[in-house]
C-alpha cells in the first residue's frame, strides 16, 4: 500500500519565527532547515509530506479575509493531489482563520490540521515538534474529514476552538463542543464528536468578498455615543458581545436606539456571548427583548471567531438579508448545537 501524502502549508507563525533585534519573526526560506532538524520527520511510519512556503510569511495578528483566500486557493488548488494537509500558522489568530476555512471549504472530505507553537523550532524547549509530528499523523489517517486545530495533545474543530492562553503550551479550548481527539500514547478519536450536518457531495472553494463587519463588546456603563459613528455606518453586520444569554443594558436609551437604527438600516445584529461556555438565548431574559424587537439573531454557542467567519461567508454567497438571519441560526459546519 502506497504512504498517504500530506501536503504542509506554512504560513508563517511563531512555529518558524527566529529571534532579531526587534523580537520574534519569520525568516524567509529557513523553515526547510529547522525540519532538517528533526529526525522523527524521516521515520518510516509518517505519511510522506511535503511544504509549500507561502511568501511573505507572516506574524498571524497580519492575517485577514486576503491570506484567508490564498491559504484556501493553496488547498484547492492541490486538493486532489493529497490525502490530508496542514497548516502551520501563527496562534494569535489561528482560530479565526481555521473557522474561515471551514466554511470556505465546501465539500470538505479531508483533514485540514491548523497547528503552531507557542515556542519555535528554533528553540529548546519548543512545543512545535509535537504539534507538527502529531497532525502530519492525523492529516494523513484522513479519520477526521474537516478543519480542526491540533495543538498540545487535543484535537478541536475549528469553528469551535478559541485561544485561551498566549503562554500555555494548551493554547486553545473548545469550550461548548467536546474534542475530536485526544492524544497521549495513542491516538483516540471522539466518534461521536465527529458527526457533521449534511454537506455537498462535491469540494469547492467559496472565496471571502471585503465585508464590513462589526464587533463590539458592551460593557457596563458603555457611552455609546463613542461608538455610534461606527454602528451607523454601513456596516453589513455587527456581532454584539453581550452579558450572559444576550442581555444588554436596556436603562441605555443611546445604545438600545442605535441598535434599532442599526437594523432598520439593513444592518445583521448578530447576538454572541461574553461567557466562553453557554449559548444566547434571546427572549430568556426582559433585558434582550430590545434585541429580539430589532430582529437581532441568536449566534447560540457559537464562538465570536466562527460568528464572524460565517457571516463573511454567507455574504460572500450572495444571499440576502433574511436568508443570511435565517442561516446564521443553521448549523452548517458544525459550528453551533442543532
Amino acid at each position: 500500500m502506497s504512504k498517504k501524502k500530506v501536503c504542509i502549508l506554512y504560513t508563517g507563525g511563531t512555529i518558524g519565527m527566529v529571534p532579531t533585534e526587534f523580537g520574534y519573526a519569520p525568516k524567509k526560506d529557513y523553515f526547510g532547515v529547522l525540519l532538517s532538524e528533526i529526525h522523527q520527520l524521516q521515520h518510516e511510519d509518517l505519511p510522506s509530506w511535503e511544504v509549500v512556503e507561502f511568501d511573505p510569511l507572516l506574524d498571524s495578528a497580519n492575517v485577514a479575509v486576503t491570506e484567508w483566500n490564498a491559504i484556501g486557493e493553496a488547498i484547492s488548488a492541490r486538493y486532489k493531489e493529497y490525502d490530508g494537509f496542514v497548516v502551520l500558522h501563527g496562534t494569535d489568530t489561528m482560530s479565526y482563520t481555521a473557522s474561515a476555512l471551514s466554511f470556505m471549504l465546501e465539500g470538505l472530505d479531508k483533514p485540514v490540521v491548523f497547528t503552531g507553537a507557542q515556542i519555535p523550532l528554533c528553540e529548546l524547549r519548543s512545543d512545535g515538534r509535537d504539534n507538527l509530528i502529531n497532525s502530519i499523523i492525523i492529516a494523513g489517517e484522513g479519520m477526521v474529514r474537516e478543519v480542526c486545530i491540533y495543538f498540545a495533545g487535543k484535537l478541536i474543530r475549528a469553528n469551535r476552538s478559541t485561544k485561551i492562553s498566549s503562554e500555555d503550551l494548551t493554547a486553545f479550548d473548545s469550550p461548548n463542543y467536546p474534542e475530536l481527539a485526544s492524544v497521549g500514547i495513542d491516538i483516540k478519536y471522539n466518534k461521536n464528536a465527529l458527526a457533521m450536518p449534511s454537506r455537498p457531495k462535491t469540494f469547492r472553494l467559496t472565496k471571502f468578498a471585503q465585508t464590513p463587519i462589526g464587533v463590539l463588546k458592551l460593557f457596563p456603563g458603555i457611552q455609546f455615543n463613542l461608538f455610534e459613528p461606527m454602528i451607523s455606518s454601513n456596516l453589513r453586520a455587527v456581532v454584539l458581545e453581550t452579558f450572559g444569554s444576550g442581555n444588554i443594558p436596556t436603562n441605555n436609551i443611546p445604545l438600545v436606539e442605535g441598535i434599532r437604527k442599526s437594523a432598520e438600516n439593513g444592518t445583521i445584529i448578530s447576538v454572541c456571548s461574553q461567557c466562553h461556555m453557554g449559548s444566547t438565548i434571546l427572549g430568556a431574559y426582559a433585558t434582550s427583548n430590545d434585541l429580539v424587537e430589532s430582529g437581532a439573531v441568536s449566534c447560540r454557542d457559537m464562538t465570536i471567531e466562527a460568528a464572524i467567519a460565517k457571516l463573511y461567508y454567507l455574504f460572500s454567497c450572495g444571499y440576502d438579508n433574511e436568508r443570511i438571519k435565517v442561516l446564521m441560526e443553521t448549523n452548517l459546519r458544525g459550528e453551533m448545537e442543532e
